[in-house]
Parts: C-alpha cells; structure tokens; sequence
C-alpha cells in the first residue's frame, strides 16, 4: 500500500470491508478546537476516531507519547484494525496529525497504512459525502504487534547525539519556533532549537491546497535543509506530531524514513538540563 492516497482512490475503495478510514485531528492548545467535536459535525462516511492522546503513554505527563506494544495492539485492535486491514488517515486541517497514526502504525510493523492528500478539506471541497454523528461500534479485531525500535529516539539518544552529530535532528516547527523569535503555544516553554539541529517547517512541503509536493520539490527542500544521505534523519518537532509529516515526506522523496524524537520540543524545552540553542 502506497503510503500517501489521492481522495480519487479513497471515494473508490471507501466500504470495502478490509479498509478503515480514521480521522485523526489533533489541535494544538492554543487553537481552542475540539476534534472530536468536529468529527461528530462532520466526518467522511464510515471513518472513525483516533485520539492521539488516548493512543498513548498513559504513564507520562509528556503528551501523546507512543504506547508500549500491548496497549497499542488492544486498542487498535478495539478500533477494528487487524495485521489485514489497510488504514487510511486523514485530519480536518488537511495535512497536520493524520501522518502521527500513519508513522505509529509502521512503528509496530504495519505498512498497510496511508495518509489521505490533502485531507477533510480537499475531499468536501471536491463534493464528497460527509455524514455526522458518532462512529458505529467497531469490531474488535486482533492486532499482534512488531515493534521498530529503530524508528524511535528517546532524549537520552538525542542528548548522545549532540558530541558527534552523527544524526541530523530535523525540526518541523516553524521558523519563528525554531529561532524563538514567536512564542511556543504552550505556556512557560523556552523558545529555541536542539544545538546542531536543522529547521525544515512541515508546511514548506505542503502546497496552498494541503497536498505534498511532487517529488523533486520534496528532494529540493530537503536538500536545502541538509539532508543528502551523509547522515540518518531524525524529525522532530513541538509534540512528535508534525515531524511525523517529515517523516511521511522523506519516505514519499524516496529518502531513508529515519526515526522520530517523541518527547521532541516539548520534552527537550520543558527541562532545565537541557542546552538550547536560538
């Protein structure tokens, strides 16, 4: 499965009975919107939620931080995912957090799994059907993960990397973020980046209709970012939502995925112990 899919293809596979379509809208806090309220607004046909936040570590106070492989397997599995199933993510903000439940399904070993181009809002402005309401009950499925561990990086892997540089950190917040010229959304956050890190803003891969790039724009912006094969990739960015679009278009640039730093910003800023640079 192609991990990127047109709303073209979607319209013509939705209902098959392998297929599970997500919406996975997550807002940032300062954005004072509720997905879940939204998806019940108005959702495309079938699909159903997935809560980034419940999908998660529930033993950290870091936010949405990945699960370990058992709580992952039940709950996608009450989700109605099996290792059968293609899943296909999509968000109401047309490119944001649907890639975070496309990286986490290839984190426990499962590559049928896709983001929808340009998300809710291409697929209504094409004049496809939505429908309200809560999600009909799922079928419990059965999930067996496999677990990628090369896929993750923890702080303690990004604080070793710091001496050699052996990795280049790819950051995608934005610009002002990144040079702590514009506040974090989150309160009380220091501004600033990971020493030695490169800035490449999720949306600078993404065209005015929330679609990626084609290929070789992909390659030049990454390019212009640093990356040229010399050295493993790992993204990050405020909460480890964002960099998993890095993530998603290095893959689609037909560039080595790489890892994703969970904690990311949030993690690193939030600590005292930890250098910063602006």
């Amino acid at each position: 499965m192609e991990p990127l899919v047109s709303t073209e293809w979607l319209a013509a596979e939705l209902g098959k009975p392998d297929l599970v379509v997500f919406d996975a809208t997550k807002y940032l806090p300062n954005e004072n919107r509720d997905g879940r309220a939204e998806f019940r607004a108005a959702h495309i046909p079938g699909a159903r939620y997935f809560d980034i936040d419940e999908v998660a570590d529930p033993e950290t106070d870091l936010p949405h931080m990945v699960p370990a492989p058992g709580r992952f397997a039940r709950l996608i599995g009450a989700m109605g995912v099996s290792n059968a199933s293609r899943v296909v993510f999509y968000d109401q903000k047309g490119l944001s957090s649907a890639a975070r439940g496309w990286w986490l399904m290839g984190l426990f070993g499962h590559d049928r799994a896709a983001v929808l181009d340009g998300g809710l809002p291409k697929w209504v402005r094409e004049g496809r059907p939505t429908e309200s309401g809560d999600a009909a009950p799922a079928p419990r499925a059965e999930f067996r993960p496999d677990f990628r561990a090369t896929r993750l990086r923890g702080i303690g892997d990004v604080l070793r990397n710091l001496d050699g540089q052996s990795e280049l950190v790819l950051d995608a917040r934005a610009a002002g973020r990144f040079a702590a010229t514009a506040p974090e959304p989150r309160a009380g956050m220091r501004g600033g980046h990971i020493p030695g890190s490169s800035n490449l803003p999720y949306t600078d891969l993404l065209g005015p209709d929330q679609t990626f790039l084609p290929l070789a724009a992909l390659r030049e912006r990454f390019a212009a970012a640093g990356v040229d094969g010399s050295r493993p990739v790992v993204t990050s960015c405020g909460t480890g939502v964002t960099a998993c679009i890095l993530t998603l278009g290095l893959t689609l640039a037909g560039l080595p995925e790489g890892a994703v730093y969970d904690g990311s910003w949030t993690e690193w800023g939030g600590r005292a112990d930890t250098p910063v640079e602006s």
